[in-house]
């Protein structure tokens, strides 16, 4: 795994609106958990729409469901622990990805562009498993050592 300058999740915090809102610190992983589990309140979604200027549409996607359930979701105040846990996902990949390329926008079309080396495959798609995220974090990390420039 590569070294870098900072710890994915305090660019995933900042991503989805900050300890105010999620009530974790940036190193502590056993609150994540905890969050994740409790399942995380619905306002991270409008931060990560608004930091990334992503329509309902492309977040539901990019979280693996439908925007009917985003809206369900939003009627209940939060999402399950499963939802929880991919966004959480995403946002650390995409706070990885914005420090490999240095803007946010840059990371996010990264993101959701097939990838030769993913054999067509957009980073995006792979998030749905934690292995799929093992993998997108390691080829931001051969980028950014010019593995894959």
């Amino acid at each position: 795994m590569s070294q870098h300058l900072t710890d994915p999740s305090i660019g995933a915090l900042r991503l989805l609106g900050g300890a105010t809102i999620l009530h974790v610190g940036p190193g502590s992983p056993l609150e994540w958990v905890a969050s994740i589990r409790q399942g995380f309140p619905i306002q991270v979604l409008d931060s990560l729409a608004a930091n990334i200027q992503a329509t309902p549409a492309e977040l539901a996607q990019l979280l693996g469901i439908s925007v009917h359930t985003v809206a369900q979701r939003r009627r209940l105040g939060s999402l399950t622990s499963q939802q929880s846990e991919r966004l959480l996902r995403l946002a650390r990949v995409l706070a990885r990805a914005e420090e490999v390329f240095d803007d946010l926008s840059n990371a996010f079309h990264w993101l959701t562009s097939p990838l030769i080396v993913l054999r067509g495959e957009t980073p995006a798609s792979l998030l749905d498993t934690e292995v799929g995220g093992e993998l997108v974090m390691d080829t931001l990390g051969r980028i950014e050592h010019g593995i894959f420039a």
